[in-house]
């Protein structure tokens, strides 16, 4: 390979399409060595895709690469690593393997190499560099723990871990700090200063604008699959990012509504979940928008799994309107009016393999069928229509791929299937994580009008402005238990953040 001191990136001219979609038009993109660059645009933009392209994951393409004023041909990822470029995408479990350990899933590409070279690993030596990386990430890992044994939070960071493991040129981040509580942030932006510092680029690609301005340098800006604009991201505000990248002004970020709420509906009693969560009590009333608010690791998604039934090991009870419930599997718990859309969209909200249509209609298949077994395909398809046009899922047709689709437009699928089931409670597990402002607009929208027409709603998320901006009431979880129980128009994100850090006011 040659030098490795890239000081210049060129995308020129970057097109690609999809059966029925032009994802990318003509794209320019070009970056500095020793710089972090912004890479946004709303869900669909086309700025993963792009930087698919970079990564080799994506051959079909026309337009050139170039790096330090010299062609670099790639079309494949293989092509993009002998180049020194390095991506980390959003959905680790897609990426990482579960049942081998953390220093393997580290040091994969050197193990790959010496299994082709036909040399003998050296087990010790392999957990030795895996270790030499987690400390310079000051990560505490420990190296022999299997991957699927990890929270989400720690699995970002093992696949970050080996992508600067290898000596590279530039770093793509996909969406890396979503999974991240605000030190593991903050662990990951000392990383990029230092990474920066030596030499090597860094693309970023995340919807949380004011970590952008915070770690980066300059910014592009991307819509429908084109370049909009570039500049530095200093001379920019949020407010014109914002703009640039929906083509219109952004009204306010949370929708008004009046909604009456009624009675105690849905009660949760002594929830447990060994090592997990810690007797947990909880109600909603109906029509009332309840959040459960606490940092990444609190127990708010072992929750939401506790109550829909996804766990063996939880106990407590579960009452709707008075009527206690018999919840023991997920199964059970869509037949007594309950709704989950999971965290980790891809690996338990939707089927990525399946059309859009099918996974809409997954949940309520019989409600097509005739005599128990005929499937009527023209009900199931104006079904599943009325629901991607209800949610403005962008698709070219509902027999489009889910793994085809933006992040964004996946997560309303996995929110769309449950509106055919018309539940009682939708336990909501951080549905805006990854998604640009204006699918999130999108979300909170659906979620007022479900609590308009009189349903229970649990809303998780670590975001303080979503629990200030959605929410009726809300309880702080921290350390698996719910340490208070907050009315949200008498206390403010600073209280918040108070109780979920474990801190008491006196």
């Amino acid at each position: 390979m040659e030098e490795r001191e890239a000081s210049r990136l060129e995308m020129k001219a970057i097109s690609i399409e999809f059966p029925g979609v032009k994802a990318l038009t003509d794209v320019d993109f070009h970056t500095l060595a020793g710089r972090a660059h912004a890479l946004i645009g709303a869900n669909g933009a086309g700025k993963s895709t792009l930087m698919k392209v970079l990564s080799g994951a994506y051959n079909h393409y026309t337009g050139e690469i170039w790096l330090n004023g010299k062609h670099a041909p790639i079309r494949s990822p293989k092509d993009a690593k002998d180049n020194g470029i390095q991506i980390v995408y959003q959905e680790v479990d897609t990426v990482l393997i579960p049942n081998l350990t953390v220093g393997e899933n580290i040091m994969m590409e050197q193990t790959i190499h010496n299994m082709k070279g036909r040399h003998m690993i050296g087990w010790k030596q392999l957990l030795r560099s895996a270790q030499d990386v987690l400390d310079r990430l000051n990560v505490k890992v420990p190296t022999r723990k299997l991957v699927q044994e990890l929270t989400l939070a720690e699995k970002q960071m093992v696949l970050i871990a080996r992508a600067v493991s290898m000596e590279c040129r530039f770093l793509v981040l996909d969406e890396p700090t979503a999974p991240l509580s605000h030190s593991e942030t903050e662990q990951l932006f000392r990383l990029v200063r230092q990474l920066k510092s030596e030499g090597v680029g860094i693309v970023f690609i995340s919807h949380r604008l004011p970590e952008l301005y915070e770690i980066c340098d300059e910014i592009t800006i991307m819509r429908d699959g084109k370049l909009v604009v570039r500049d530095e991201i200093k001379r920019m505000s949020q407010q014109q990012v914002v703009e640039h990248m929906l083509g219109a002004k952004l009204d306010g970020q949370f929708p008004k509504t009046e909604r009456s709420i009624g009675e105690k509906w849905f009660e949760a009693k002594s929830i447990r979940d060994t090592g997990k969560v810690k007797d947990v009590d909880l109600f909603i009333r109906k029509g009332e928008i309840v959040g459960l608010a606490g940092l990444v690791g609190a127990g708010k998604t072992e929750l939401c799994r506790a109550l829909f039934g996804a766990s063996s090991t939880s106990s407590g009870d579960v009452y709707l309107q008075g009527r206690k419930l018999r919840i023991r599997s997920p199964h059970q718990a869509v037949k007594n009016g309950l709704a989950l859309v999971p965290e980790e969209r891809r690996r338990e909200g939707v089927f990525v393999e399946e059309s859009v249509s099918d996974n809409i209609t997954a949940a309520v298949l019989s409600r097509f069928t005739k005599w128990g077994s005929w499937l009527s395909a023209a009900k199931e398809k104006q079904a599943a229509s009325s629901i991607i046009s209800d949610l403005g899922i962008k698709t070219p047709s509902g027999a489009a791929k889910v793994r085809n689709l933006s992040g964004g437009n996946q997560q309303k699928v996995a929110i769309g299937k449950w509106l055919l089931v018309d539940a009682d409670v939708y336990i909501f597990d951080e549905p805006t994580k990854g998604v640009d402002v204006g699918a999130k607009r999108d979300i909170y929208d659906l979620v007022a009008e479900l609590a308009s027409r009189g349903k229970c709603i649990l809303y998780a998320s670590s975001e303080m402005s979503e629990m200030m901006g959605i929410t009726d009431r809300m309880y702080v979880m921290y350390d698996g238990g719910v340490i208070k129980e907050l009315e949200t128009k008498h206390t403010n994100e600073e209280e918040i953040l108070l109780y979920s850090t474990g801190g008491l006011l006196t």
